[in-house]
């Protein structure tokens, strides 16, 4: 056929002139059904189609010459037309450009005005090309982006956009009644011993209603009743090989899965191809080079809805453990339809198109990529960095980021490297004891920075599951770590923890944010402090962990105190090293609650440390400082919020409001090694007066102490603790103790002169006191001397000390009685005795 046909009747998309650009040589594809094709009808190319013939340029094609430029299969009717481009004249039948036009302008000799057939041929040419070259391109772009219809037969690489799983089925819950079916009725066929491949089909498809359901139906059955061969596949015992003896033994190698999930779709009617390739799966090495090295896995390929969808009935059956060379059998249906996006990162085929991306990998790019589960995929995570699989360590440092978009919990492993990839389980417990690593996970990301010890190669698995879900955490990647040259560095503690900062589920149990992220805090100075904010009050409980030093010291480190809307850790570093402090809430007000873990923190101190007598004193209470429990008991405007007291002078007074009137009691404590000669209850000194309650305290000597202050909550009841304060005292003097107290001295009294319960003796001393209701006031020592009531309604007076043989006393009576009641007692110091 000669090439005036295809100029005759319509443009191709490229200029007839002489001049043409360099793109305009670049063949160009397209991809349509005939009844497609526009303006085709009267034309004399249309008779030419049912032949099974294409234009190419000009020259028409026979069948045999199609099937080698589309590299289709054989087996493939031609569907659609392909119209090939191409530009230069050794690839056209060159016309003589007179003859050509001449018989152009008579053919439109009615249609032309008298000027235009006056025209030379090569203007005429150019004319004609110019009109018709943008109608034909949009003609060839109509065609080019054409649907399929449904049913339409498309090999692999097709032009049109293919369809992903989603588009078929939104979940695999739909297939509920059809998975049970195949379930049931596979258990049946194999107690009546039916091993012939149509009945087992038509007996499991029985009830589907369309090819997808049918399918589904196959590659269930596939799943729940063919167990992977171990020991055929390691050569201890003969690969099954029939259909007949695969069925009946229900086991078989990944060939077995594959030609009988071809077998039983060819039943009915479904169009299944075998795919053999490599797959990162039982006897895969990880990083292994797999070139020149023959593929070992066959998958299939199916044609549903007009387009090709991958499957491995193998993969989902379940998995192998090489380590204990065993099967272990857990259907996993990500492997039904998986996306090829997906699908590559752990199956590649050995003919290019059967890949189904747009853009096909390379081998050398199958061996780098990072082996994801299937987990991986279903969790919601991607992978942020690194992309390839072998990881170098930087300074003896590697990270690897993944990124989620719901809430995730993770964990990881890293071990010394292990041949096969597939070893152990991939179920990890709650949690990892590896302190070679530090995993933090913020808002929507996880960064796991790994520190090898020594020099070598690590595998590295990470494990992650949906936060709220309670099943163990699944495998869902795996890393090759190389490390050059270790980083010289003190110990990390273990985290069994899963991760370091927050955990991600703690803004669902009250935590929602802290005064220190998920790095590691650099401490200069011995002292520490760590904040939580809350949603609602919260109970804490903590434990701070360092490598070298034991528990009970540990634990006078830590002071915690507890806020409605904040909890707060005091720590002090004893030891240079890192530590790890954990954090568990629970919900204040239900004390049968369990602690749950929210937040575990690695402190580095690198600076000043505290002396053993410094730590903080022990038995310390859990709520120390002001906080949720003073408030429920009506204490409140405290003058000390925190919980650690500083004092340079060896005195501070701490007040606060007592608005339910509650009966209060201190306690102050330390660390002695030798009993004191005064105790130390005499060095508080409480004053309650209206609702406002003084608290003074005059500390005998430099150090830490505890004061608790309790109260009776219930009449009768017993005395509660409230909260404790550690007072931390640098002062070189001796603090003086207050007089001893006795019960009578009640809400109300005030003394302001003595302040001190040691006096001089052989001295004169200035009492002054108001006791409400007092009747009669009177200081008895070796003599007695009665107070005078002032317009002030303070009772004062000049009391002489005597000698150090006695006491002096402050009484007082009330009421009608002249009973004198004693409320306090002061001591003399000892004479000096004359050598």
């Amino acid at each position: 056929m000669s090439a005036q046909i295809g100029i005759q009747k319509f443009s191709f998309p490229f200029p007839c002139g002489a001049h043409h650009s360099q793109q305009d040589e670049t063949s160009q594809g397209v991809q349509a059904k005939p009844s497609e094709l526009p303006n085709l009808q009267g034309s004399h190319i249309l008779s030419q189609l049912s032949s099974n013939a294409a234009v190419v340029g000009a020259v028409v094609l026979n069948k045999e010459q199609i099937l080698k430029k589309t590299n289709a299969h054989p087996a493939e009717p031609v569907a659609a037309l392909q119209l090939q481009v191409r530009h230069g004249a050794h690839q056209i039948a060159v016309l003589s450009r007179t003859s050509m036009f001449e018989k152009q302008a008579v053919e439109n000799e009615d249609q032309r005005p008298a000027a235009k057939r006056q025209l030379s041929s090569e203007s005429a040419s150019k004319t004609i090309t110019v009109v018709k070259k943008s109608a034909v391109r949009k003609e060839v772009e109509e065609v080019r982006l054409a649907k399929p219809k449904l049913g339409q037969r498309l090999m692999p690489g097709g032009a049109a956009k293919r369809k992903r799983r989603k588009d078929l089925f939104t979940n695999t819950e739909v297939f509920h009644r059809v998975d049970s079916h195949a379930i049931r009725a596979g258990a049946e066929l194999k107690q009546k011993c039916v091993y012939d491949v149509k009945k087992i089909v038509q007996s499991i498809t029985q009830g589907a209603r369309n090819e997808l359901e049918k399918l589904r139906a196959i590659w269930v059955w596939l799943c729940y009743n063919i167990e992977y061969d171990v020991s055929g596949y390691l050569g201890q015992s003969e690969k099954l090989s029939s259909t007949e003896e695969i069925i009946a033994a229900g086991r078989g190698v990944c060939c077995g899965y594959s030609n009988l999930c071809s077998q039983m779709c060819r039943e009915v009617g479904i169009e299944c191809q075998e795919v053999p390739g490599h797959s990162k799966g039982i006897g895969y090495r990880q990083g292994q080079s797999l070139r020149n090295v023959k593929s070992d896995h066959l998958w299939n390929a199916v044609l549903l809805e007009g387009d090709w969808f991958l499957l491995d009935a193998c993969w989902g059956a379940g998995r192998v453990d090489m380590e204990h060379e065993s099967f272990v059998k857990r259907f996993d249906d990500f492997y039904f339809l998986t996306d090829p996006e997906e699908f590559i990162d752990s199956h590649f085929p050995d003919d290019e198109k059967w890949q189904l991306l747009s853009r096909p990998i390379t081998l050398e790019d199958f061996e780098k990529r990072v082996f994801k589960t299937s987990a991986f995929f279903t969790t919601g995570v991607r992978l942020i960095q690194p992309h390839h699989c072998h990881v170098y360590t930087d300074d003896g440092e590697a990270n690897i980021t993944l990124g989620f978009s719901r809430p995730v919990t993770f964990t990881y492993e890293i071990t010394p490297h292990q041949d096969l990839l597939h070893c152990g389980a991939s179920e990890q417990k709650e949690t990892s004891t590896s302190s070679f690593g530090l995993l933090t996970v913020s808002h929507r990301s996880m960064n796991l920075q790994l520190l090898p010890p020594s020099s070598g190669l690590y595998d590295v698995k990470i494990y992650a599951r949906p936060e709220k879900a309670t099943t163990p955490l699944i495998w869902i990647c795996s890393f090759r770590v190389e490390c050059l040259t270790p980083r010289a560095m003190e110990e990390i503690p273990e985290n069994p923890f899963l991760s370091w900062g927050l955990q991600s589920n703690a803004g669902s149990i009250g935590v929602t944010g802290s005064s220190l992220g998920s790095d590691v805090a650099e401490v200069e100075d011995s002292n520490f402090r760590i904040t939580l904010r809350t949603s609602r009050p919260l109970m804490m409980v903590c434990e701070l962990v360092h490598p070298k030093l034991a528990g009970p010291l540990t634990k006078r480190c830590l002071v915690t105190q507890i806020q409605p809307e904040q909890l707060t850790c005091y720590i002090l570093c004893l030891a240079r090293g890192f530590y790890r402090l954990s954090v568990f809430v629970r919900d204040y007000d239900k004390t049968e609650g369990k602690f749950q873990n929210a937040a575990n923190f690695l402190i580095h101190c690198k600076g000043n440390v505290v002396a053993e007598h410094e730590i903080f004193p022990p038995n310390l209470n859990s709520t120390c400082g002001p906080g949720t429990r003073t408030l429920e008991a009506g204490l409140s405007k405290f003058s000390h919020t925190a919980a650690l007291i500083t004092t340079q002078q060896g005195k501070c007074n701490i007040t606060f409001h007592n608005q339910q009137d509650l009966e209060l009691h201190t306690v102050l404590t330390r660390e002695e090694n030798q009993p004191a000669a005064t105790p130390l209850s005499r060095y508080v000194f409480c004053t309650y007066n209206d609702s406002k309650v003084t608290l003074s305290v005059s500390l005998p000597d430099v150090g830490i102490y505890r004061l608790g202050l309790y109260a009776k909550t219930t009449p009768g009841g017993d005395f509660n603790p409230m909260c404790d304060y550690v007072l931390k005292n640098s002062c070189n003097q001796s603090g003086l103790p207050f007089p001893c107290v006795y019960s009578a001295w009640k809400k109300g009294c005030v003394l302001f002169e003595p302040r001190i319960g040691l006096l001089d003796p052989l001295s004169w001393v200035r009492f002054r006191v108001r006791i409400p209701g007092a009747q009669k006031v009177s200081v008895v020592g070796e003599t007695r001397t009665d107070l005078k009531l002032n317009k002030s309604r303070v009772w004062e007076g000049e009391v002489y000390s005597g000698n150090s043989l006695q006491q002096l006393k402050l009484a007082a009576s009330s009421g009608e009685s002249n009973d004198m009641a004693v409320l306090m007692i002061f001591d003399i110091k000892q004479l000096e005795r004359e050598e």
